[in-house]
């Protein structure tokens, strides 16, 4: 069995390949991951895809994106992009609405040619029909104000009354 020769102590070379200053003439090296710093253009785009319908996650996989997290901060930080996020957003949710009436009506690939005369598409409705579900049940999610289901609570039979005593209000003072 062989022995691993000792590391002797100090900084491991990455490290100090971390802390070497750039040759002058040469640019340093491209920052790698997500822009994170506030840009006007960036702002916009992200509120322009809200209001199409499109969530604020599948907007932050691009690449040129900042994380979600750091939208999110955005708005904490700015009031002015977070309402413009806020109309965006109800745009959006109105925008989704419209998709479920275009899909709902759309009667492309319901029906089928076959060898034995024409035959409904089950599955193309099917997955239409799951499309629709899918975008009510976010929007219910999304916007309960106005999407929510509805709950309203009915009182049936005689009414009730509830006496309560407190110190001083009972019967025997």
């Amino acid at each position: 069995m062989k022995s691993r020769p000792e590391k002797k102590p100090g900084k491991s070379p990455a490290k100090k390949a971390a802390r070497k200053k750039p040759t002058p003439g040469k640019t340093a090296p491209k920052k790698k991951g997500r822009p994170s710093k506030w840009t006007e253009p960036t702002a916009a785009e992200i509120c322009r895809r809200l209001s199409t319908g499109e969530p604020l996650a599948a907007i932050c996989r691009d690449e040129h994106m900042p994380h979600p997290n750091s939208v999110r901060e955005w708005t904490k930080a700015r009031p002015d992009f977070a309402e413009a996020v806020t109309q965006a957003r109800e745009a959006g949710f109105e925008a989704l609405a419209a998709e479920c009436l275009t899909i709902a009506d759309d009667t492309a690939g319901d029906v089928i040619e076959t060898d034995y005369g024409p035959r409904v598409d089950s599955e193309n409705i099917q997955r239409s029909k799951l499309r629709i579900e899918t975008r009510l049940k976010l929007l219910s999610k999304w916007y309960p104000q106005k999407y929510g289901d509805k709950i309203e609570i009915e009182k049936t039979g005689p009414p009730e009354f509830v006496v309560v005593i407190g110190p001083g209000n009972h019967p025997t003072n």
